[in-house]
């Protein structure tokens, strides 16, 4: 029987395919035309929500309304972080095969908690994590599992080190509550994600004790500083848990000597995480490769494909080469979930938190194939050549400088006019007003809709953060970047001059 209303069944699979063609149109006309697109919208908070909010709808609405009023209410009010003019924050994008991938994610439907309960979406993320370590440079047959954001997995990590570390305290069973349990210590370089602060709220060793570590001059992680708090800790009675080293540091793409650093935790028999989330796939790139250890050397690594290997959201790869330590640690299996045991068979509720999970590896298997190994590091090699550009741009203006180097397409520019500041005035206040100058042009060219940027404060001070990666992304939108950059700087430094009172 027919359900021409829609009020008992679903769409008719005849009209999810007519309404899927219309979505697949307006998706390739906007693809299409997204450099006439703005990159984010302008317009404040009430008026959006006003524009949104309406009456809980009691009638069906036919889904070319739907689309249609998608187009119109939501879709210009984004911040569309797929434009190839989009450069803060990480520069991530969706591709093709994750794009369709997710549609067919969503139609299956599967829960990939244990292997029977979806076989080929566990044998898929198998293959794909063994792929995908090849490309990082760690151990193929390391435990993996893919979670959904570099937070949670840097989480699960230094859990699993807490509980490897206090072994004989049976953290998992008895908790930190009434056991004495030593003060437990983290150390990180003060350029690492707050994702490791985080895991300490949750782990219960408290922010206090994220030691956070001077970096040097290039932003990294200083071995021998790490030594020696170290060993500070130990002459206090303090209890050393882990190290945390960065691939691809937020602020400026900088990259901790990882070898060195895991000297140093095998002398202490530290557990040694690595959050590689954005730059442990740039090995990809022959060119920067000898810059960029390989990861076989840490207990765990993070690595994130939504940030560099053009997947759409949320995809993240955990590794640790610890065999069984992430499963000692949340292995824990209720009766209805419980199987016979198979060989190569692997349950990855068992790795993690989560129960419920999706079937991500299977965009990540899509990509993979569809762009293969030197497609993919092809397209990462350009994103590097065009940051190359830029940078070579500004250090070849006298008014622009690069304030921190990285091999990573990860560009920090300043913006330092030689005039227009009075003379008499103090370094500091020269150094305070170019940090109010590249503000102001930071939230002019975000607020003109051609592009959009970040910003990081760094030793040199307040720098423009332009992060390249876009797999739309192509060599003329760089220089129209460069052109907007200039152009807006110069009229920025004006108005600040004259809203100031220095102009002459």
């Amino acid at each position: 029987m027919s359900d021409p209303v829609g009020l008992y069944g679903d769409w008719d699979p005849q009209d999810l395919e007519e309404n899927g063609r219309a979505l697949l149109a307006r998706i390739r006309n906007h693809l299409e035309n997204i450099r006439d697109v703005p990159v984010a919208p302008d317009i404040d908070a009430r008026q959006l929500q006003d524009l949104i909010d309406e009456p809980l709808p009691d009638s069906p609405t036919g889904f070319e309304d739907m689309l249609e009023d998608t187009w119109q209410r939501v879709v210009p009010y984004l911040t569309l972080w797929h434009h190839p003019s989009f450069h803060a924050y990480f520069s991530t994008s969706s591709s093709g095969p994750a794009i369709l991938a997710d549609a067919l994610i969503s139609t299956f439907n599967v829960n990939a908690h244990v292997w029977k309960s979806a076989p080929a979406a566990a044998a898929v993320e198998r293959t794909v994590l063994g792929w995908m370590a090849q490309m990082v440079g760690y151990p193929e047959d390391a435990d993996g599992v893919l979670v959904n954001g570099a937070s949670l997995a840097t989480l699960y990590a230094l859990t699993a080190a807490r509980d490897s570390s206090l072994g004989a305290l049976r953290i998992r069973e008895r908790g930190l509550a009434g056991q004495n349990a030593p003060t437990l210590r983290v150390y990180a370089s003060d350029q690492a994600h707050n994702s490791v602060d985080k895991a300490a709220i949750a782990l219960g060793i408290g922010t206090d004790n994220v030691v956070r570590l001077p970096a040097d001059g290039n932003q990294r992680l200083q071995p021998s500083v790490l030594d020696a708090a170290i060993n500070d800790d130990l002459r206090h009675g303090r209890h050393p848990v882990a190290v945390v080293a960065t691939v691809g540091t937020t602020s400026t793409g900088a990259v901790d000597p990882v070898e060195e650093i895991a000297e140093v935790c095998r002398a202490h028999g530290l557990w040694l995480h690595v959050d590689a989330a954005y730059g442990g796939f740039w090995r990809l790139v022959e060119d920067i490769r000898p810059d960029i250890a390989p990861l076989e050397s840490a207990d765990s690594v993070v690595v994130n494909p939504h940030k560099v290997l053009f997947s759409s959201l949320e995809v993240t790869a955990l590794y640790c080469k610890r065999k069984d330590a992430l499963a000692n640690t949340f292995r824990l299996v209720p009766e209805y979930l419980r199987t016979d045991p198979e060989e190569s068979a692997v349950d990855y509720m068992n790795h993690s938190l989560q129960l419920g999970r999706q079937f991500r590896a299977l965009k990540l298997w899509w990509i993979i194939r569809s762009f293969g190994r030197s497609g993919l590091a092809a397209r990462l090699t350009r994103s590097v050549q065009m940051a190359e550009t830029l940078r070579t741009r500004a250090n070849a203006h006298p008014d622009w400088t690069v304030a921190a180097s990285s091999v990573l397409p990860l560009v920090c520019l300043r913006y330092e006019p030689a005039s227009g500041f009075p003379e008499s005035e103090g370094p500091e206040s020269r150094r305070q007003f170019h940090d109010r100058l590249n503000a102001s042009i930071r939230d002019a060219v975000s607020r003109s809709g051609e592009t959009y940027l970040s910003h990081a404060v760094i030793p040199a001070g307040y720098v423009l953060r332009i992060s390249i990666g876009n797999i739309q992304t192509r060599p003329e939108d760089i220089e129209r970047l460069w052109e907007l950059l200039k152009k807006t700087a110069q009229a920025c430094h004006r108005n600040l001059l004259e809203s100031e009172h220095l102009v002459p």
